[in-house]
């Protein structure tokens, strides 16, 4: 008790470094890539400041810089050229992914990982992550298996080194799992996002993904923001599927799911850092109201100390420069 007990004798100078519980590093960092085949040259979207759409020309240059800062790895997501109701552009040898894969292995090899995110949503022109039946305006769960299998294989057979399935279809992880090794790559790892909320804090990556959908909304396949054990409910059947990294989606407002699955599955557990999280601290110290690198720096902090081994995060090169200057 006081005063025996000061807490604060722990509070100063490099013994609060001796004594910190969680350290941010950028180990910890994915920095996400917009690849946009129908641009010629980087555009910034004006509802995520700082971040760029990327023509399939100066992907490998994008992917150097991140990798020259130290970052592991990079997820990538594609805008084609061509859209239908099908997402044929999705799983192509020579489609947007595929080939800004095979450049960036061409230019960085080892020096950075490649994820790549399995969905539909940015290949049909209807913005939905799956087949659709157009009479009952429904998403079918079972005919988009096939389909994402396919894209994983395509991706895997350009040099991706991890596919990350993100359309919260019932039974995917272990669909792309078959597709994967029946094709010989078996050791490819899934990063499954796992916990992918109906979340309006995908407002901003709608605008850069081309993303948005023409009916309806994706609550009757992402999870309701209300429940905490369904969660847990939809990354047990993962788990039991085959994958090896578990994805909450978004971090933040999230981050009792966060701990609740990496204390219940022990598991490599990642988070995302969304747009809308991005977003609203870059817009907030536009204004003046917050300082950007200290409020990012404790949001990422924030989910590293909720359990995330892995966060992607839009500010991965911010925060790595910060990183790498300070003391």
């Amino acid at each position: 008790m006081f005063p025996d007990i000061r807490l604060r004798r722990l509070r100063k100078g490099k013994i609060k470094n001796l004594v910190r519980e969680t350290v941010l590093t950028v180990d910890d960092l994915v920095q996400p890539i917009f690849v946009n085949e129908t641009i010629d040259s980087p555009v910034e979207f004006s509802s995520m400041p700082g971040v760029f759409g990327f023509p399939l020309s100066e992907v490998a240059k994008e992917a150097k810089e991140i990798a020259e800062l130290g970052i592991p790895a990079v997820i990538l997501f594609g805008v084609p050229g061509h859209k239908d109701a099908e997402g044929s552009s999705s799983y192509g040898e020579r489609d947007v992914i595929q080939e800004a894969v095979r450049r960036i292995k061409a230019e960085v090899g080892d020096d950075l990982v490649v994820i790549t995110d399995i969905c539909m949503c940015e290949y049909t022109d209807h913005g939905h992550c799956g087949i659709v039946d157009f009479k009952k305006e429904e998403v079918l769960n079972d005919p988009t298996l096939e389909i994402l299998g396919k894209i994983a294989v395509s991706h895997a057979k350009a040099g991706a080194d991890m596919v990350a399935p993100s359309g919260m279809m019932d039974g995917m992880v272990v669909a792309i799992r078959r597709a994967l090794d029946e094709h010989g790559f078996e050791n490819i790892p899934i990063m499954s996002y796992a916990a992918k909320f109906h979340s309006a804090f995908y407002g901003p990556f709608r605008e850069a993904a081309e993303s948005g959908y023409s009916f309806g909304d994706r609550s009757s396949y992402q999870m309701d923001p209300a429940n905490s054990d369904e969660a847990l409910r939809e990354v047990t059947l993962d788990v039991a599927e085959g994958a090896d990294i578990l994805m909450v989606k978004p971090a933040l407002p999230y981050l009792d799911i966060v701990y609740r699955v990496k204390t219940e599955f022990g598991m490599p557990t990642a988070a995302y850092n969304v747009s809308g999280e991005y977003s609203m601290l870059k817009a907030a110290a536009a204004n003046g109201w917050l300082d950007e690198k200290k409020v990012v720096y404790e949001a990422l902090l924030s989910i590293k100390r909720a359990g995330a081994d892995i966060i992607i995060t839009y500010s991965a090169k911010d925060i790595a420069r910060m990183l790498k200057s300070a003391p």
